[in-house]
């Protein structure tokens, strides 16, 4: 649990996924790029480009609500919904989190435990939104992956300290276009992280009770209601 509140610390100074996420991932997207001349149009401007415009369009919206947001933070929720969610492979994310248990799972169980993960990215993200903004992050030059449906795009982040942390999203090219899925902030895999937590409670309660707790923790936050 102290390993996932690390991740979950780091990705607030991103947004934030995952998801992220969520997405983080929300997972998720930041600006300032500086891109390297790529070696296919698809397999480098794709991820990079897709990361920019979601950039632009969540710093457009944050402009416009900023001042409402800190007074009521779940204000931010709406933007997470609208222009972070669309831009990760919940259902993805959440398959490499459960892992074998996805395999086992009924299709009512994977439904509810991708609706669970995605309102706690919202709850744990969502309020942060106000303090984003782009002076703080650097998307890195594009050094390729093997897979020409993967990505791996580096950021670093600038925390209110001083220091800079590495931070890497995974993408996937999926037939929406590219989509995040995983987010790796100073070596520790979102994803991972939540399938060894996960992985381990599931062990010992089953499937079933973990997503009971988390449609719990949702419903008692308030994530989602008007």
């Amino acid at each position: 649990m102290r390993m996932r509140h690390r991740v979950a610390g780091a990705l607030l100074g991103l947004m934030a996924p995952g998801f992220g996420l969520i997405s983080a991932t929300a997972i998720l997207f930041v600006a300032e790029a500086s891109i390297a001349a790529p070696a296919t149009v698809e397999a480098t401007a794709g991820p990079q480009a897709e990361m920019e415009a979601t950039a632009r369009q969540l710093f457009a919206a944050l402009d416009q609500n900023r001042a409402a947001i800190r007074k009521e933070p779940k204000k931010a929720l709406p933007l997470v919904d609208s222009i972070l969610l669309p831009r990760f492979d919940t259902e993805y994310a959440a398959q490499l989190v459960l892992a074998q248990n996805w395999r086992t799972a009924s299709a009512e169980q994977r439904q509810r435990f991708v609706a669970a993960m995605v309102q706690m990215l919202m709850k744990t993200y969502g309020g942060a939104l106000a303090d984003f903004s782009a002076d703080k992050f650097k998307i890195l030059p594009y050094r390729g992956d093997a897979n020409p449906d993967l990505a791996t795009v580096r950021t670093e982040v600038t925390r209110s300290s001083g220091v800079v942390v590495p931070v890497d999203y995974k993408l996937r090219h999926t037939a929406a276009g590219w989509k995040a899925f995983d987010v790796i902030i100073e070596g520790i895999s979102y994803v991972k992280n939540y399938r060894t937590d996960l992985g381990t409670e599931i062990s010992q309660r089953g499937l079933d009770a973990v997503i009971t707790r988390l449609e719990k923790e949702v419903a008692q936050s308030g994530v989602g209601q008007p």
